[in-house]
């Protein structure tokens, strides 16, 4: 299989899996051609790469998470830990945005938007409350 079949049947581009090879992600074979010739297990190996990263896995974690899949032997719980800290991380950056988007309507709402120079949301970028 060439590298068009494979990003089309993964959904990847093919600059993703050039990638993907160059960080050493996956080793497809070479043909006598010098072009990339991938086999079935590389196509399942970039699925399971292209769902975690939608999932918003690192780079790291795809390795180790690509590492653990491919391992039998592996515990589960060495995979979940992964994922939980992952998700603790994706509810740190919910909250932060939570946070910001609170503070943004706060300054918003305190703005009368009209045609006079003051305006409380330059004063508060300016007096740091972006920041609370």
């Amino acid at each position: 299989m060439n590298i068009s079949d494979v990003a089309e049947q993964t959904g990847l581009p093919a600059k993703t899996i050039r990638y993907y090879e160059e960080i050493g992600l996956v080793h497809p074979d070479r043909g006598a051609n010098g072009y990339r010739v991938f086999a079935d297990t590389h196509l399942h190996q970039l699925a399971f790469l292209g769902r975690a990263r939608a999932l918003g896995f690192s780079i790291e974690d795809c390795r180790t998470l690509l590492s653990l899949y491919q391992d039998k032997t592996r515990a589960s719980g060495d995979v979940k830990e992964i994922a939980q800290e992952h998700l603790n991380e994706i509810d740190a950056k919910i909250a932060q945005l939570r946070q910001m988007r609170d503070t943004l309507n706060d300054l918003i709402r305190s703005c009368a938007g009209d045609t006079r120079p003051d305006c409380p949301i330059l004063t508060g970028l300016a007096e740091g409350q972006a920041n609370s």
